[in-house]
């Protein structure tokens, strides 16, 4: 199964010791333009991520392929709600995004303690569920989520 999160700090703590084991991935995709360009961050990015999981930058548009490679036991990383919507019309079948972290910043409302969009991130949630994606708006595997918790439609 290939799991998609979304969450601006990408690859951290919460992913290597919650939700890769959680998943059971043997490949970690971040797909974001800015990452898949820059060789350096990718290096020191590389050095949290487990030995046994293989690590994968990619521009968003290329992850149709990307995923092709990779197969199923793939967990992808987007930083924004913008790359979840790139990355759905390169042909991406996203069936459930994983909503982890999005950072509060002025002009964003407050759906969660660990999620605030602005209204443009709100109008592509709100198309993505147009479009049959679902939402597990979690920080970690373990958290208990009540679809009640998230009025966002």
């Amino acid at each position: 199964m290939v799991w998609f999160r979304v969450d601006n700090r990408l690859v951290h703590g919460q992913v290597i010791e919650g939700w890769l084991p959680y998943t059971g991935a043997r490949h970690l995709v971040v797909a974001n333009d800015d990452l898949a360009g820059d060789a350096l961050r990718q290096q020191i990015v590389e050095l949290a991520i487990p030995y046994d999981v293989a690590a994968h930058f990619a521009c968003v548009t290329a992850l149709p392929e990307m995923l092709q490679t990779c197969g199923d036991s793939t967990f992808v990383l987007f930083a924004d709600c913008s790359d979840v919507y790139k990355a759905f019309q390169a042909g991406v079948q996203i069936p459930v995004l994983n909503v982890g972290n999005l950072h509060y910043a002025s002009g964003k409302q407050q759906l969660l303690p660990h999620i605030a969009v602005s209204e443009s991130e709100l109008q592509i949630l709100r198309q993505l569920r147009n479009e049959n994606v679902e939402f597990d708006f979690r920080c970690v595997p373990t958290e208990i989520f009540r679809g009640s918790d998230v009025r966002i439609f």
